[in-house]
């Protein structure tokens, strides 16, 4: 096992042609969605002033240690889907974003990205590594 046996990976859609901002924001979205969906009501603390995020061991590791992230890219939405819905029925963290299309796909709301981790290397590689069951590409 090497020194970060954690990582997260994101995935954007490569057949939108976004942007290189919009990509990075969309990847930004997905990582931080992953984490802000851990919220936690705190006893006693203002939640307009706190905020409580309830992280399992790994994710703890992984936020303490460098958040070693992977971009890379899914031929389509189809793929996106596939490789969000493989996460969740391995139990792995993930988020999925919907771009409101504000700036960019006309007004209609696209699915962009997706956050998947963080978790351990193997678990992730075997949905979007290079034998996974979702091909990728790097970005």
């Amino acid at each position: 096992m090497t020194d970060r046996p954690f990582k997260q990976v994101l995935l954007y859609r490569r057949d939108l042609n976004m942007r290189k901002g919009k990509i990075a924001a969309q990847c930004a979205h997905a990582s931080l969605s992953v984490f802000l969906r851990r919220e936690v009501s705190a006893p006693g603390l203002d939640p307009a002033q706190t905020m409580v995020l309830q992280l399992d061991p790994i994710m703890l590791a992984w936020a303490r240690h460098g958040q070693a992230k992977i971009v890379l890219s899914v031929d389509d939405e189809a793929a996106l889907l596939r490789a969000h819905a493989l996460a969740l029925e391995a139990g792995l963290p993930t988020a999925l974003i919907r771009d409101a299309g504000h700036t960019e796909f006309a007004g209609v709301p696209t699915l962009t990205a997706c956050a998947i981790g963080p978790a351990r290397l193997e678990d992730i590689d075997r949905i979007t590594g290079p034998e996974g069951a979702v091909p990728t590409k790097l970005a």
